[in-house]
């Protein structure tokens, strides 16, 4: 769940985190926050809620029997199918490419 300004405000906060930074770090944070038209503490928790969450996506790991992992190795070995879906999602400009 991508943590935004609309999430924040709506749920209740019931954790508390402290941190120190250098007096430059407080200065980049808050001039970010300005520019985005957040609160520093708003900034930091989306911030810190982004990078935590894409780490995690990261950080996948597959468990799986010998079997299931013979099976994996053969598909991947294997001549490549067709697959209209996929043809179809690559033929796409990303999100973040579009001017």
């Amino acid at each position: 769940m991508a943590i935004t300004k609309a999430t924040v405000s709506r749920v209740s906060r019931s954790g508390r985190l402290g941190l120190r930074a250098t007096r430059e770090q407080e200065a980049m944070l808050r001039r970010a926050a300005d520019v985005t038209q957040k609160s520093l503490m708003e900034f930091i928790l989306e911030s810190a809620c982004r990078a935590a969450e894409q780490t995690l996506l990261e950080q996948r790991l597959f468990i799986v029997s010998g079997r299931q992992q013979r099976a994996l190795l053969e598909m991947l070995d294997g001549p490549a199918k067709d697959n209209a879906g996929l043809r179809d999602l690559f033929s796409k400009r990303a999100p973040w490419d579009v001017r």
